[in-house]
């Protein structure tokens, strides 16, 4: 069965597996990304665990990545990876591997998996979120991923919910990202997501559920779909605090009703995100076009 050679490009951590058609993941691998300063230094890491998977049957290679980027990961500027700035990554990567490579925002790409094999299987309309060391998001409409003019149309990160909020560092204040995101909760309390009190949890389901009320509001959108380490170390406080702000917010006709939900696929999620955007460059079907 063909496989696609899949990679997840994070914040703090690299990601290389194998994903089949039937959206199986294999040969699983990582690596810190977060403590490097040079840029080449960044991309041998990624080389050792490329060279290290076992790449038979693969026809492509697929790509999720924090953004900004340029249409097609031509070049990339994750925010949350100071070192690349302008990296080639899609050459560099189609150059190592001799493979077809396709790279996408990796919220985009979780868009495309949780159409094709999690929660929003089925869904012409909706959003996918990731709430991790970021935020970001995809958006599906008619159908349809929205790309933008370069390729990274859904940032809902960077959407104002708290005017003159948390003036977390290269953010615009209050914006999602610098309220809600790992990084954005370090800032504010001095202390890992992963101990935040149950008032910061809430108060982080509530802002991303703000920016959802909103976007169901602007697109008419049901569903948003949301995973990321801490959306789904947060759990069901995280969930029930942000639905109650969709509820508020999303109060227009057509948008009454809009769910929010965790991600089906879970930590699987962003590796079979990165295939499916490899997949997708293919031509083959994600559910979505």
């Amino acid at each position: 069965m063909d496989r696609a050679l899949a990679i997840d490009i994070g914040g703090t951590k690299f990601e290389v597996a194998t994903v089949d058609a039937d959206g199986v993941v294999h040969d699983r691998l990582r690596v810190g990304s977060s403590d490097a300063v040079e840029g080449e230094e960044l991309f041998s890491r990624l080389i050792d665990l490329v060279e290290q998977i076992d790449t038979t049957d693969t026809v492509v290679c697929g790509v999720g990545s924090g953004g900004p980027m340029t249409r097609g990961g031509f070049e990339i500027s994750p925010l949350n990876i100071a070192a690349w700035r302008r990296f080639p990554l899609q050459p560099r990567l189609a150059e190592l591997t001799g493979l077809p490579t396709f790279v996408d925002n990796d919220a985009k790409a979780l868009a495309l998996a949780e159409a094709w094999k999690g929660a929003a299987v089925g869904e012409q309309n909706f959003i996918a979120i990731v709430v991790s060391t970021g935020v970001g998001g995809g958006i599906v409409l008619d159908g349809r991923l929205l790309d933008g003019d370069d390729g990274n149309a859904g940032h809902i990160g960077h959407m104002v919910v708290v005017p003159d909020g948390t003036p977390l560092p290269d953010h615009v204040p209050g914006v999602l990202e610098a309220e809600s995101s790992g990084t954005a909760i370090a800032f504010r309390t001095g202390r890992p997501a992963a101990e935040a009190e149950s008032d910061e949890i809430e108060r982080a389901g509530t802002l991303v559920g703000r920016a959802v009320g909103s976007v169901a509001n602007l697109l008419d959108l049901p569903l948003a779909v949301v995973a990321g380490s801490v959306a789904l170390g947060f759990g069901d406080p995280f969930f029930a605090a942000a639905q109650v702000e969709v509820d508020r917010v999303a109060a227009l006709q057509y948008s009454i009703g809009t769910r929010i939900i965790p991600a089906a696929l879970g930590s699987d999620g962003p590796i079979i995100g990165a295939a499916a955007v490899g997949f997708r460059g293919l031509g083959q079907d994600m559910g979505v076009r």
